[in-house]
């Protein structure tokens, strides 16, 4: 990317580096938080190549993971999620499709979060 002087990176995060997760879920937390962290560093690394990097942290999705963290239904969540949903794998893809096209070459060191009002950040 350097050599070519263009890129794209986008990191996944998650909510539960702004919340700090749930119950035993510290360290996954922390780990989020260094995704984060290392987006804004790396951002400003690599700008001067015309390199962006920008971090999608999305709240609860309707993913395997969730599923399983939820036992089988979400309904404990949707009081916490303004929208009274959780988001779909493909509403956090599109985000991640439009911070890999040129049409964000003027964002970048971003967090990005996909939660249906569950964290404002």
């Amino acid at each position: 990317m350097i050599k070519g002087n263009y890129g794209r990176i986008v990191n996944v995060s998650s909510i539960a580096a702004f919340t700090g997760g749930g119950r035993a879920a510290t360290v996954y937390a922390a780990a989020k938080a260094w995704v984060d962290g290392f987006t804004k560093g790396l951002a400003k690394e690599l700008a001067p190549h015309s390199v962006t990097v920008n971090s999608v942290a999305p709240g609860v999705i309707d993913t395997p993971f969730h599923v399983k963290a939820a036992t089988g239904s979400f309904d404990a969540f949707l009081p916490l999620i303004p929208l009274g949903r959780v988001g779909t794998a493909e509403e956090v893809a599109s985000l991640i499709a439009y911070l890999s096209s040129d049409d964000s070459s003027y964002i970048t060191g971003s967090v990005f979060h996909v939660n249906g009002g569950q964290y404002f950040g």
